[in-house]
């Protein structure tokens, strides 16, 4: 119960402050700390990523931070692919699960220690702007990545939105992580949708803990963003998933 509670709040903290990337962190924790199997934990880090992305969603949107048109541009893109990745990953053998989840937490990783370094913020004018046209189409492409993404590891996704939606869309961080933050609980209720039978076998004794606090750590994620820069918070979570991925690695490959 303890380990479920402090790993969840790290969880929600992280997807509150940054957008993405708490997610990642889900996965391993239920299955390394809390005994859960790599096909259980995907779907139970959906559970927990689809509520503490909305409670992050609306703690944003009261700040102005979310641009509904563009979030639901990516979360539509995302749906089918989400929802059939669902189904593929209750075919998925342990070892492949494990293995993926490995490489995408060092893809992860990496990414966030090359936004640390600085990469310039748009001006303000692109900060405040909905949609460019010639980045809709590659903000499609990007949604539905995520959305496969989603429903095949049970990460929101939010690792791989925010980045596309600075760079295709022009959007200022603040607003591509509020609205990151829609595209991630689109694509985990679509996902979780085809993963019913699986839920039905979920310890919620555990979840549920686990995911009540993330949902708080999310809302305290959210006011760490407006005190800590997110380059800091940035390579402290980079560094935790370098860490979690060789651990991952090992595993499946059976290495002691």
């Amino acid at each position: 119960m303890i380990l479920a509670l402090v790993a969840g709040a790290v969880v929600g903290i992280a997807l509150g402050a940054l957008g993405g990337g708490g997610s990642v962190l889900a996965v391993p924790a239920l299955i390394y700390l809390l005994g859960f199997s790599p096909v259980t934990a995907t779907t139970a880090s959906l559970v927990v990523v689809a509520l503490t992305s909305v409670t992050a969603l609306y703690a944003h949107a009261r700040e102005g931070r979310v641009r509904w048109r563009t979030g639901a541009l990516f979360a539509a893109a995302g749906l089918v692919p989400a929802a059939l990745g669902g189904l593929v990953a209750a075919r998925l053998p342990d070892a492949v699960l494990t293995g993926a989840f490995a490489v995408i937490a060092v893809v992860v990783a990496i990414g966030m220690l090359r936004a640390a370094t600085g990469e310039p913020e748009p001006d303000q004018a692109a900060a405040d702007t909905v949609e460019r046209a010639p980045g809709k189409g590659a903000a499609v492409r990007a949604g539905a990545g995520v959305g496969a993404l989603t429903g095949v590891l049970g990460v929101g996704g939010g690792f791989l939105v925010v980045p596309a939606l600075i760079r295709t869309l022009g959007l200022g961080t603040r607003i591509a992580v509020g609205t990151g933050l829609l595209v991630v609980a689109v694509n985990a209720i679509a996902a979780l949708a085809t993963r019913s039978g699986a839920a039905q076998g979920l310890e919620w004794g555990l979840i549920a803990p686990f995911a009540a606090a993330a949902v708080l750590g999310a809302w305290d994620g959210k006011r760490l963003a407006d005190r800590i820069p997110a380059e800091t918070l940035r390579r402290i979570l980079a560094w935790v998933l370098i860490a979690v991925a060789v651990a991952m690695a090992t595993d499946a490959t059976g290495v002691v």
